[in-house]
């Protein structure tokens, strides 16, 4: 019988919160390895953070310390698939997502991944003072505000900010403080500032991108086995991808231009097609603007919030790895 072909998303910071804590342990994935290389660099082991008695937003959501636990959650997810059932075809993920996808689609051994997002944990807090804000581009029908984007991105350039993540059914923009409070005096929609987040995604993040060429190595790069989408929407396939061009978008571009996550998945699914996405670990708060991008893109006939709920009672085609009902039509019995 043939396997169903996947395509799995890596999601970025914000994605191991309170509801995660423990999760690492539950997945029962062994991460020896990677609490060796904490435990090399003096940092708290993932076992240490993940078992701690309680969560700690000062901790837990910490550069440092929520890169590599967001990296082990999706990279034990990914080793949990049931390859004999399961195909993955592609693999893509969200901003910081990206370290998670090159593991898994092999581009980086696992542990040269895990060293990458641990140290781009602690690199990411080199940069300019500033910070992101959310804000949502849909209706509660999940329907487009009419000329919302527009209005606020030309809002973003006059403020001093930039665009720093596209979402799709949302945007996130980056800046400098002041420009950032301006920004959110004007712009007369609800947004909210990401507690601990830097101005990722700008040139505000100069000195976090010198320092990630200067420490983490280009052989650590090679060929993936399967195909992986960066931030731009750029296809990287096995046997035609140039191991330092990959090394050099990881840490100059991928750290400084804004990362289109919306076009990254539409090229995703255009080109690969899969019977299911599949969205890792830790957490699931990715799975939103996901599902509203199939809505904008009418996939399979999901051409609103109600039809894209139907579909997922009835034949779900988004699988979370969070989700233990989901969970465990992926995993091998």
């Amino acid at each position: 019988m043939a396997r169903e072909t996947l395509l799995l998303v890596c999601p970025g910071r914000g994605s191991y919160g309170k509801a995660e804590l423990g999760s690492l342990a539950r997945s029962g994935a062994d991460l020896s390895a990677f609490d060796a290389i904490r435990r090399e660099n003096g940092r708290a082991t993932l076992a240490e953070l993940d078992g701690a008695e309680r969560f700690s937003p000062g901790v837990h959501l910490a550069g440092p310390n929520a890169a590599p636990l967001i990296y082990a959650g999706g990279i034990a997810d990914a080793a949990a698939i049931d390859r004999d059932r399961y195909e993955v075809v592609a693999v893509t993920g969200n901003s910081m997502g990206w370290y998670t996808t090159l593991a898994v689609a092999g581009a980086v051994g696992a542990e040269q991944g895990f060293r990458i997002a641990d140290a781009m944990g602690v690199n990411s807090g080199r940069h300019g003072a500033g910070g992101q804000l959310v804000l949502r581009l849909l209706d509660d029908a999940w329907r487009p505000v009419p000329a919302l984007r527009e209005r606020l991105l030309a809002l973003a350039e006059t403020t001093g900010c930039a665009l720093s993540i596209d979402l799709g059914g949302a945007l996130v923009i980056a800046g400098p403080d002041e420009g950032l409070r301006v920004f959110a005096d004007r712009a007369d929609v609800e947004t909210t500032r990401l507690a601990g987040h830097g101005p990722f995604h700008t040139l505000l993040m100069a000195e976090s991108s010198a320092a990630a060429v200067a420490e983490l190595p280009a052989k650590w790069f090679g060929n993936p086995d399967v195909p992986l989408i960066d931030g731009r929407g750029h296809i990287w396939r096995r046997w035609a991808s140039e191991p330092v061009a990959m090394w050099r978008y990881t840490f100059e571009a991928q750290i400084l231009q804004a990362y289109d996550f919306a076009l990254a998945l539409t090229v995703a699914l255009r080109e690969f097609a899969p019977d299911r996405v599949v969205l890792l670990g830790p957490g699931d708060v990715l799975g939103g603007a996901i599902a509203q991008m199939l809505v904008d893109l009418r996939w399979l006939g999901m051409a609103s919030r109600e039809g894209f709920a139907e579909r997922q009672a009835s034949d779900p085609f988004l699988l979370s790895m969070a989700r233990p009902e989901q969970r465990t039509r992926l995993i091998a019995p």
